[in-house]
């Protein structure tokens, strides 16, 4: 049967036609109104509350007389400020360097697969991750109640030489012994992280060209594995910055106690607060940064 082909049909054709185009142009048109986002009337409301908020809070900061902003920029680069703040740097630093070293040999030890070197990295890493830091600032500090002397000598034998603890570890020595172990512990999980996320085959590879172990780790493993250390340890070592503030309490004159030895002789006590406060705000920012670049650099060379 042939379809037909007079006027009526043609006319029959393209009223199909018609009917198909305005099927399409209704389905387009149900589309792009599904697509297209439902009015959230509750943003704009949030937004100028928002804006509100942070406009009253600048106006405080700028017209509350009790912030003393003339004294802040007084005492912002005194030399006793300075001092402390080069001792908070400094804390910061070892703590850290030290800290991830030690970690590092922590987390390679519990990834041995050697029963007693993961019994020592685990305990350990439960111990200094369990007990608070101020806790253990205050242990190492008082250790001499403990061991009043300590000596050095062949173990379990006759003693060579003996040292008093209370001359030996002062408030110093102990803020960075109880960094540096505390910091051990939270650093080696980071690093055991990092070292799981590199993949099996190419250690595999590494061996099978003949490398030792220790280069295959240096060289292969741990390059491999710092994109996805990094982050962590980025945020670590700026809540370690933060965290040194609290080796005040066992007369360490850091950043925040150079600003406590200030308002207590002439009891401004906001306006040193604040100049403590804007420096750790300064050093965090800046340790943003860098990590941003250190992040970036390393993830370059992993898509490389």
């Amino acid at each position: 049967m042939t379809a037909p082909t007079g006027p009526g049909s043609a006319r029959t054709a393209g009223e199909v036609r018609d009917r198909e185009r305005a099927e399409h142009a209704s389905a387009g048109a149900a589309d792009a109104a599904r697509a297209r986002p439902r009015p959230r009337p509750l943003r704009p409301v949030a937004a100028a509350a928002g804006l509100l908020l942070l406009a009253m809070a600048l106006h405080a900061l700028v017209t509350n007389d009790a912030f003393r902003w003339d004294v802040v920029g007084r005492y912002f680069t005194a030399d006793a400020v300075l001092s402390g703040l080069l001792t908070t740097l400094w804390l910061t630093a070892v703590a850290f360097v030290l800290g991830f070293v030690l970690g590092t040999v922590l987390a390679v030890m519990r990834l041995s697969g050697q029963p007693i070197l993961v019994s020592l990295s685990w305990g350990y890493t439960w111990l200094f991750r369990s007990v608070p830091m101020l806790v253990q600032l205050l242990f190492w500090y008082n250790i001499s109640l403990l061991y009043p002397r300590l000596s050095l000598g062949i173990p379990f034998g006759p003693a060579v030489t003996e040292f008093s603890t209370e001359s030996l570890i002062s408030g110093l020595t102990a803020a960075v012994i109880g960094l540096v172990l505390h910091e051990a512990g939270q650093l080696a999980e980071i690093v055991r992280a990092g070292i799981l996320s590199v993949d099996e085959g190419q250690t595999e590879a590494a061996e099978a060209l003949g490398l030792g172990r220790a280069r295959i780790f240096l060289r292969v493993v741990l390059p491999q594995a710092m994109p996805a250390i990094l982050p962590p340890a980025g945020s670590q070592i700026i809540g370690l910055l933060k965290g040194t503030s609290i080796v005040s309490v066992i007369a360490v004159q850091d950043l925040l106690f150079a600003t406590q030895l200030i308002y207590n002789r002439n009891y401004l006590v906001i306006p040193l607060l604040l100049v403590a406060t804007l420096w750790y705000l300064l050093l965090t920012s800046a340790l943003g940064v860098v990590q941003h670049f250190v992040e970036r650099h390393y993830g370059g060379k992993t898509r490389t």
